[in-house]
């Protein structure tokens, strides 16, 4: 579903802040595969996102979604392929509109536009029985402003936003890291619950290792612009957090660990 060859990046090229972010990195993920991403700071996840997403070109290599190309395909015409959900809970949704008529917004992307009403009575019916999935009582509050919803409601509701018209991909960008314990707990709950319904092929990244060892089938971990571990199926599902740490000094080459990681 997803096939990142070789692809480098650069930052600022031939000047004192030069930074190579992406050194020859591919992967591949198949239908429905759910891979968490994990790293320390600088070690090339979000670039690896936004290459992806094509919010930057790459410098090399080539990238394609369910066998098309789309490694010179602007930004605003990959996202018929992607679904993203952001760090900030406040970048997925408009705050002065209701949960219902975001949903509607969402649920009309890349579609024609009409002179129809606006949302009809088997359209709030779908957004309410899609809405129970979250467990957050959204679905008694369809006519509510979102911006009234506290952070995690928001988040939530900006995942089910972004899968509501099934993507082939799914991109989340420690789509918890705002949050609260309990209320990122409840919102990765959500998110496996959907992935599973939908069979969506996601690529989450991560600073907490639990979260990626107890998350997805298949656990990637990035170093210095390469993926450095690659595990999955029972060897992922055996893994503890002090064999991950020790498994990444063996394959970095370094006993240093990035403090937000470990302190996650």
């Amino acid at each position: 579903m997803l096939d990142v060859k070789n692809i480098w990046k650069t930052f600022n090229a031939g000047t004192v802040n030069e930074k190579t972010a992406l050194r020859g990195v591919s992967l591949h993920l198949n239908d429905g595969d759910f891979v968490t991403v994990i790293g320390g700071n600088g070690a090339g996840k979000s670039t690896l996102l936004n290459a992806v997403a094509g919010v930057w070109p790459v410098d090399a290599g080539s990238i394609s979604i369910g066998g098309v190309d789309l490694t010179h395909m602007p930004e605003h015409k990959r996202a018929k392929y992607i679904g993203r959900v952001f760090q900030d809970p406040m970048m997925g949704t408009a705050a002065t509109m209701q949960i219902e008529e975001n949903l509607a917004l969402a649920a009309r992307r890349g579609k024609a536009r009409t002179l129809r009403a606006g949302i009809s009575k088997a359209e709030r019916e779908e957004y309410i029985e899609r809405l129970k999935i979250l467990d957050l009582g959204l679905e008694n509050r369809l006519t509510s402003k979102v911006g009234l919803l506290s952070g995690g409601q928001r988040q939530a509701l900006t995942l089910l936003m972004a899968t509501l018209i099934k993507p082939q991909l799914l991109l989340l960008d420690e789509h918890t890291a705002a949050l609260d314990p309990k209320t990122a707990a409840k919102v990765l709950d959500a998110t496996d619950r959907i992935i599973e319904k939908d069979h969506l092929t996601t690529l989450m990244i991560t600073h907490n290792m639990r979260d990626a060892i107890q998350h997805g089938n298949r656990l990637i971990m990035m170093y210095e612009g390469r993926i450095v571990i690659d595990v999955s199926g029972e060897e992922k599902r055996k893994l503890t957090v002090p064999q991950l740490l020790e498994l990444f000094s063996k394959v970095s080459g370094s006993d240093e660990a990035d403090d937000k990681l470990l302190l996650s």
